[in-house]
């Protein structure tokens, strides 16, 4: 086993970062926001940012979005500043860290409604200060019971993407509300009634449409359109709802007043998994539309049936730091953990830019090579988690890696169990897609609990179905599994089953220093989830930008592809020839995750990091800007 190297981040960097981040928060103190309880500073935005990228919501009320706040009593970052209010509102009552994350993300639910939500599932990774410990919930949705291996497969062949995503067959068993109530009632100091408050609030007086809103629902028009619930809520007048007017859902307003009086059990057990399953055994289309919908066939009973899972964390130690992530049936823990574990065997903290750059690329590649033959549900699949994020293994693979050469994709995986130096194991299979959507939330209290989670339906907009009269969409969750084998000749463990969880790459991340926080991070993104954590958390660590700078910085995405893809700062950056010199190729990507993160101060402060400009820019508060 190859020996831990020493912590790479010397007491001088350390202090550039804070000084970098404190520095970049001054610059906005002149643009704080509110009474002083709720303190975000607003820096300057990049001068190439585009105007209609950083559009805010400014209607009497709504609070200003920021992308950087330090202060005591706790932090809350989230893509939305509603959301984000929301679970600060909470941490100034004397809730905690968990509550304040479910109130941040019902909130999420409303004011991101296609890309989380109570028709979708996720991941939730909590650290508890007063046991020291790391707990994770597994709250992915489920396939229906009566799910085979031939789930998305007709006549022999495998359905087009677009045919099965708006469907209600590819339509999951929701985990978010049991996950709530599960972290809740394990962790939290309130009930789920108490917390929902916030977002019943949003949902029932309206939220102000930004940019962003409205491109995502411009987007998906066409597919609206086609049904009539979606429709009356999303196209009003037919429309997306214009920037800067004021979207209402009195329907989840509702449907949230039923949750906090009747708790899950109005899902999991009663008349509103009732509706959800009405929906998706029979999706009401717009007489009209010319669109084969494909029904689902999930039961009242496979809702009854749906539990969360609590795992033990993935781990793995990076530079003397501690790194946990979710387990399988996400791919994010070990992936991450695997190629931190291979980055390790290089100096990236005095490599060159396009040193740092290849090695991170080709790290990435060689992690999602071993992924997609080994990563599945580990109650279906033998699932190596323990080599996967083993010093071992990551040392036979690192072997692989030249300075002067790229590696081919579609890579070999290797093998866990039986480590060869620069070895194989069977033939190689190209990464399977996976939908590009999703939200994340990063939140610390003022007793050190931290809570990073990842919320999905999937695509943007999900499966397009809006349960009637419930005012939220379905999830297309299913599609996340393999229509069929990559490669016949390569064992898939990602196929459907019954009750099967759909292999995810959601990376919630929690870093310890000397067993207390030092940072927590995640991402939306579908597969670049995994890439943005890693390149973030390597741009911190290794490379010395303060947490909000890595945030902010342009990204590169490895999925064991024949090109990598590339943001357009990179694209237009002379790093790109110099990569290309070594043998890279590169696709472009307009727009790779959307991460926020919190970060414990040596001072005892907290700081909240959300984007600049991605998503129309995140929102990162602190509960008072003095102790």
């Amino acid at each position: 086993m190859t020996s831990q190297k020493p912590d790479r981040r010397t007491p001088h960097r350390t202090r550039r970062r804070i000084a970098c981040g404190v520095a970049l928060l001054a610059a906005g103190a002149a643009s704080l926001a509110g009474t002083g309880t709720v303190t975000a500073a607003t820096p300057s935005a990049p001068a190439s940012a585009p105007a209609q990228s950083l559009s805010a919501r400014h209607a009497p009320g709504t609070p200003a979005k920021s992308p950087l706040a330090v202060g005591y009593g706790g932090a809350v970052s989230s893509v939305d500043a509603d959301a984000t209010a929301a679970g600060i509102e909470v941490l100034r009552r004397g809730g905690n860290a968990v509550d304040a994350a479910v109130a941040t993300a019902a909130a999420l639910g409303v004011t991101e409604p296609y890309s989380s939500g109570i028709g979708g599932g996720g991941y939730f990774v909590y650290y508890d200060a007063h046991r020291h410990r790391v707990f994770t919930v597994d709250g992915r949705e489920t396939a229906p019971h009566s799910a085979t291996d031939q789930l998305f497969v007709e006549n022999g062949k495998p359905l087009a993407f677009a045919d099965a995503v708006t469907s209600g067959r590819s339509v999951g068993v929701p985990g978010t509300a049991a996950t709530w109530q599960t972290a809740l009632d394990r962790w939290g100091t309130r009930s789920l009634g108490e917390v929902l408050k916030p977002a019943e609030r949003i949902a029932r007086d309206g939220f102000t449409v930004d940019a962003t809103f409205n491109a995502q629902t411009a987007a998906n028009q066409d597919r609206f359109k086609d049904f009539p619930a979606t429709a009356a809520l999303f196209l009003p007048g037919g429309q997306p709802p214009a920037v800067g007017s004021v979207l209402r859902n009195p329907e989840l307003a509702r449907t949230y007043k039923e949750l906090e009086a009747k708790g899950i059990g109005a899902i999991y057990h009663g008349d509103l998994g009732a509706d959800i399953v009405r929906t998706v055994r029979k999706p009401p289309v717009d007489p009209a539309a010319t669109r084969v919908v494909r029904t689902g066939d999930m039961t009242t009973a496979d809702l009854a049936a749906y539990g969360t899972r609590l795992q033990d964390p993935t781990h793995t130690t990076y530079r003397g730091l501690d790194v946990y992530g979710p387990p399988p049936s996400s791919s994010g823990g070990t992936t991450v953990a695997e190629a931190l574990n291979i980055l390790e065997h290089t100096d990236l903290a005095d490599a060159s830019q396009v040193q740092y750059l290849h090695h991170y690329i080709e790290a990435s590649r060689i992690a999602f090579a071993d992924r997609g033959r080994w990563v599945g549900d580990p109650a279906f699949e033998q699932v190596p988690t323990a080599g996967l994020t083993s010093k071992a293994f990551a040392a036979s693979r690192a072997c692989l890696i030249k300075d002067d050469a790229v590696l081919t994709s579609p890579l070999a995986p290797g093998d866990p169990a039986h480590p060869v130096p620069c070895g194989s194991s069977g033939a190689a299979a190209p990464t399977t897609y996976e939908g590009d959507n999703t939200t994340h939330l990063t939140v610390a209290d003022k007793w050190g609990d931290v809570v990073a989670y990842t919320l999905t339906i999937e695509q943007t907009g999900g499966s397009a179905i809006t349960v009637p009269g419930r005012g939220f969409l379905l999830n297309n969750e299913l599609t996340d599994f393999s229509f069929v084998p990559a490669d016949p000749a390569v064992h898939d463990p990602n196929l459907p089953g019954p009750g099967k969880r759909p292999r995810s790459s959601i990376s919630p991340t929690i870093v310890l220093k000397d067993g207390r926080p030092d940072f927590a991070l995640g991402s939306p993104g579908g597969a670049t989830i995994i890439t943005t954590v890693l390149q973030v958390l390597t741009e911190h660590v290794d490379r010395g930008l303060p947490l909000v700078d890595a945030i902010a910085a342009p990204r590169a995405s490895q999925r064991n592809a024949a090109s990598t893809e590339l943001e357009p700062a990179l694209w237009d950056s002379p790093l790109k020839a110099q990569l290309e010199a070594i043998g890279h190729h590169f696709t472009q990507n307009p727009e790779i995750g959307a991460a926020t993160g919190v970060q414990r101060l040596p001072d005892g402060r907290w700081l909240a990091a959300a984007e600049p400009v991605r998503r129309g820019g995140g929102s990162a508060a602190v509960v008072s800007p003095a102790p």
